[in-house]
């Protein structure tokens, strides 16, 4: 059976209930033998720590401030991840970055947050996880400004273009993250992955978000992975067997994973 890792699933996510140990139980039977947890804010990150640490074999997690919940105490929570970084030993720092979507009030505030935690992620030789949302040109410009920090980690959630992906590149050691929109009827992420090597391909979930074909509408979860691995597939006329191969040696690289 081919090995999976789902480098973005949000388990402690109030969708899975009590659910949680069966969730991991189907997971594994579909050959994802790792899930990384990303972090969002204080209110959910004692219950990821406490379901990372009861899964700990098969599960690892970051530690972040997801620009979300990013407000005038960003500084101080900031702090406190450092602080829980010798406990926790996360596997990076994330889900970090910009989110414009809803609205771009906080942009300001959203763009020193996500520097300092490229400053903390570099301070500690860790990858970052990427949260990016309507901000393309900012996120780019703060990259820039810290490019000095030679930051390396992977943009979750892409959905950008070749051209966005080449870009990316020219930062130094990245990677994308691609989920269940490529198996998305509409969706323009295939046309991309075709001109994405598949070295800089991560595969994630963001379960319990953004759910693959044909269980669109439902809630996501890392047994999904294979169906997305079988698109990657199908797109760039490979075997699921070499993105299986490929996408998880990409992971254990970029999140130091034994």
């Amino acid at each position: 059976m081919a090995y999976y890792i789902d480098t973005h699933v949000h388990l402690y996510d109030e969708a899975f209930g009590d659910e949680v140990d069966e969730v991991v139980g189907r997971s594994l039977e579909a050959g994802v033998g790792m899930m990384i947890q990303p972090d969002v804010d204080g209110k959910e990150r004692r219950r990821m720590i406490e379901i990372t640490e009861r899964h700990g074999e098969v599960m690892r997690c970051m530690l972040g401030l997801y620009p979300g919940s990013v407000d005038e105490g960003w500084e101080k929570e900031v702090e406190e991840i450092r602080d829980m970084v010798d406990r926790v030993k996360p596997v990076g720092i994330g889900e970090i970055g910009l989110d414009y979507h809803y609205s771009a009030d906080s942009a300001e505030l959203q763009k020193k947050a996500f520097a300092e935690q490229l400053r903390m992620a570099s301070e500690l030789s860790l990858p970052v996880n990427v949260h990016l949302r309507d901000a393309t040109g900012d996120f780019f410009r703060v990259m820039e400004e810290n490019r000095h920090l030679e930051v390396r980690g992977n943009l979750h959630a892409f959905s950008g273009s070749p051209e966005t992906f080449r870009r990316l590149r020219k930062m130094g050691d990245w990677y994308v993250g691609i989920g269940g929109v490529i198996t998305f009827k509409n969706s323009r992420l295939a046309e991309a992955v075709k001109e994405i090597p598949l070295d800089r391909i991560v595969l994630e979930t963001d379960a319990p978000y953004l759910t693959p074909v044909p269980y669109r509408g439902k809630r996501n979860d890392s047994s999904h992975i294979p169906l997305i691995a079988a698109k990657i597939a199908q797109v760039k006329g490979v075997s699921v067997e070499e993105v299986a191969e490929v996408t998880t040696d990409n992971a254990k690289k970029l999140f130091n994973l034994r």
